[in-house]
């Protein structure tokens, strides 16, 4: 997929881009089903741009197979004017971008999946920074509730959330790991499919990557979180994994010249192999028998989702 993950990486490192030149791309390239919205806050705007590849026997026409969801998760792609160029931060929407146009030229080559895939991420070349421990962030012109609104599919029956994770000390790998298994405000075991088939694209060993409570509960109450990679967690009932693009050293989100479009392959295309599998009904992201078993014995978390308790 480098080929894929080249073009789009030089699609957006422009200060120009924006969610209609991409939608334009993803037309070019055959895909059918590409809506952009234009979204503003406090601190500027956002174009939030969706695309579904439909599958063979998939909802959109009519089947019954499951549908995956592609998250690009970020602050922005760019921090102008104060940094010049495409961030840090911006691996996850390249990513996913990478993903649709690949599942473009499948289609157009013949391939098609038995479900329908939902990619969904931002664009937003002038985001704004915000301090972060141990590294500065990125910020984003709206906020998290929007993200999810926008990003978030009710179609999607299971997503992966691709986001970069090197602003911190927890990981420390360059590539890409995966995170437990987050449904309704459980953390869930590691998938075993999915550790197969990092195995398999990948040929190295699987990196998890480490999670705590507070990381699954929405942005906003005052706790600190690893990243927003889980945050679509927090708008649905469908099983969420993280997809972490990773650094052996602390990254500054808003730092420039820091993306590895080889390890943005390496994670798409591990993307695109959990496609063809959940979409065949070959993957599970978690065991419907362990989690009705858990909320049996120790009731439901979705009180986790939620803004909790306030005085």
């Amino acid at each position: 997929m480098l080929k894929q993950v080249i073009e789009v990486y030089e699609l957006l490192d422009d200060a120009g881009v924006d969610g209609g030149r991409v939608a334009d791309f993803l037309r070019q390239k055959g895909l059918e089903h590409v809506e952009v919205h234009e979204i503003r806050g406090e601190k500027g705007k956002t174009d939030f741009i969706k695309a579904v590849i439909p599958g063979l026997s998939g909802k959109r026409v009519g089947g019954s197979s499951p549908t995956l969801g592609i998250i690009g998760r970020l602050g922005g792609i760019g921090a102008r004017p104060e940094r010049i160029g495409l961030v840090s931060d911006a691996d996850g929407a390249v990513a996913a971008l990478a993903c649709a146009s690949k599942l473009a030229d499948m289609l157009r080559k013949g391939d098609r999946l038995a479900g329908d895939v939902i990619v969904a991420t931002h664009i937003c070349p002038d985001a704004p920074t915000q301090p972060h421990v141990p590294v500065p962030f990125m910020g984003s012109p709206v906020d998290m509730k929007a993200m999810n609104a926008y990003e978030v599919d009710p179609a999607m029956d299971a997503i992966l959330s691709i986001d970069t994770t090197k602003g911190n000390r927890i990981v420390n790998h360059r590539g890409f790991a995966v995170s437990p298994t987050v449904k309704e405000g459980w953390i869930l075991r590691v998938s075993e499919d999915v550790l197969d088939i990092v195995e398999w694209s990948t040929g190295n060993s699987p990196v998890v990557l480490p999670i705590t409570m507070q990381d699954i509960t929405p942005y906003g109450n005052g706790l600190f979180h690893l990243n927003s990679i889980l945050q679509p967690c927090t708008a649905t009932q469908a099983p969420v994994i993280g997809v972490a693009i990773t650094a052996v050293r602390p990254v500054p989100g808003c730092g420039t010249g820091a993306s590895r479009e080889t390890d943005i392959e390496e994670t798409a295309r591990f993307c695109l192999e959990v496609a063809k599998s959940f979409t065949a009904g070959t993957c599970a992201f978690y065991s419907e028998q362990e989690f009705a078993r858990l909320q049996q014995l120790y009731g439901p978390m979705k009180h986790l989702q939620t803004e909790g308790m306030t005085p």
